[in-house]
């Protein structure tokens, strides 16, 4: 399981997140929502598209622009949409589970 941790206390869970350029990439339903809020903060990344950014409070701290994600990714891109990436004091844990194998007859 893969957990994204601020202040303490776990605010994203998930069995598998998606990496990409050394970043854990939560899928959206793997926030627990009371902890992040909308930042009007943009950015862009050549090849990703442009980022939206969270506010992270956990017990009255709040962490600005601490998690990103792409609404409207470029098209390699695609598989991280609304995916949610953390930095700057959030710490991620955890092993992300193996997908499982697939037989071939």
């Amino acid at each position: 399981m893969m957990r994204a941790i601020f202040n303490g206390v776990v605010i994203a869970e998930t069995p598998r997140t998606k990496r990409v350029e050394g970043n854990d990439y939560f899928p959206p339903e793997a926030l627990k929502r009371d902890y992040f809020t909308d930042s009007p903060t943009k950015s862009l990344c050549p090849w990703k598209g442009i980022a939206r950014y969270y506010s992270v409070t956990v017990d009255g701290v709040t962490n600005p622009d601490a998690a990103w994600y792409y609404p409207h990714p470029s098209p390699l891109a695609r598989r991280i949409k609304n995916h949610v990436a953390f930095w700057n004091g959030v710490t991620i844990e955890g092993t992300r589970e193996k997908k499982p194998a697939t037989r071939s007859h």
